[in-house]
């Protein structure tokens, strides 16, 4: 990569190997996630996500769904926050209150989607990142449903976005920016496309393609090939049902001053 001074490969062994030494190893210090995300009937990936950050570590961990799954959520998930919902059974308007008290509990908030493409619930998420910093990470469906919102989100601080090459690809489209990416496109183009992009505006992206998990921060580059020795924890498979997003929600809850390390060492555990 000597062509490339910002690009790492991260292969065969964690770049970061000090982010895994100084994981807390009290629950009381490992820090407090708030998990948001479901729809009517659709609550697979919260309870997964919740599973997936007590499992990595996470010192307490809450769930806020919509009241309209108060009879489906599986008994596992113990601690949860009903919201209002509204007539299609996700998040209404009336949810503000219980969304701004939850923030201000949390170290950090994943978004993880399943909220169906809800105006009420895009403008409750949008109000949310405009009235706390807290590190939030956007992924999934959650990325689609905010996406006439990146405008101004990719200048908030603390965002992590986790998103597939197409989603990537409409941002770059919804905020004009003068790059055009193409699935065609070989990965150090891209690379060095996310160089600039993030240099331009303070997130973490990550994001798919040629077969490598691409991770990018203040202009620096992260690549991790699914073909490795971490190819069981690396999956798209696990990235998109939001086990991977949720362990990078976890691990840069402990490291927020190091978001790029953390998030790269999430990908290896």
């Amino acid at each position: 990569m000597e062509m490339y001074p910002y690009w790492q490969r991260q292969d065969k062994k964690p770049l970061f190997p000090e982010i895994e030494w100084n994981k807390p190893e009290r629950r009381d210090q490992a820090g407090k996630l708030l998990i948001i995300g479901g729809s009517a009937g659709n609550f697979r990936a919260v309870a997964l996500a919740y599973e997936a950050a007590l499992k990595a570590g996470i010192g307490q961990v809450k769930v806020l769904v919509p009241d309209s799954l108060k009879k489906m959520i599986p008994p596992i998930i113990t601690d949860i926050i009903f919201a209002p919902s509204n007539i299609s059974g996700s998040f209404s308007m009336d949810a503000e209150a219980e969304f701004m008290a939850a923030a201000s509990w949390t170290d950090s908030i994943l978004l993880i989607g399943d909220t169906n493409k809800n105006s009420e619930t895009a403008i409750l998420f949008e109000a949310l990142l405009k009235k706390t910093d807290k590190l939030t990470v956007i992924t999934r469906d959650a990325v689609d449903i905010l996406m006439s919102s990146f405008t101004e989100l990719l200048n908030r601080e603390n965002t992590i976005i986790i998103s597939s090459f197409a989603q990537t690809q409409k941002i770059f489209q919804t905020v004009y920016y003068p790059k055009i990416l193409t699935f065609s496109m070989q990965l150090s183009n891209l690379a060095e496309t996310l160089h600039k992009f993030t240099t331009t505006y303070p997130i973490l992206i990550g994001t798919l393609h040629a077969e490598n998990f691409i991770l990018s921060e203040d202009g620096k580059i992260i690549t991790t090939p699914l073909a490795n020795n971490f190819t069981d924890n690396l999956s798209p498979l696990k990235i998109w049902s939001g086990e991977i997003p949720t362990k990078i929600a976890v691990y840069t809850t402990w490291n927020k001053s190091k978001k790029l390390a953390a998030s790269a060492s999430a990908l290896t555990i």
